[in-house]
């Protein structure tokens, strides 16, 4: 049997843009998607902590260094500049493998997008 579970976080991520013109995705700092072990095209689920809005999407790579979190398309409607976010992905394991895994964790300093060694 296999279960899905939580394989890595972007936490405390700010939105820096939003655009509705673009054809979906969430844009993510390639340096965060290397941290948070992403991929492009990888299935995400996105928690606004400013108003509780949860969505999933894929994401696509971002210019490295510029800590750009952008929302595309619809989901640039769920929220606004400046938004707190944490970005989850997840992946399937056995029962057995899971009672061992620990999920990645990249926490972020609020309003900057730069890694905390906090």
């Amino acid at each position: 049997m296999q279960i899905q579970v939580l394989k890595s976080k972007i936490h405390r991520a700010c939105v820096t843009q939003a655009d509705l013109n673009y054809a979906g995705s969430i844009t993510i700092d390639e340096d965060l998607m290397d941290a948070a072990n992403l991929v492009a095209n990888e299935r995400v689920q996105v928690v606004n902590n400013n108003n509780g809005e949860r969505l999933e999407t894929y994401v696509i790579k971002g210019m490295r260094g510029s800590g750009v979190i952008c929302l595309n398309g619809a989901a640039a409607r769920r929220v606004q500049v400046g938004d707190i976010l944490i970005i989850m992905s997840y992946f399937f394991m056995t029962l057995e493998e899971a009672r061992n895994h620990s999920p990645l964790s990249v926490n972020l300093k609020s309003n900057k997008n730069v890694i905390s060694n906090e």
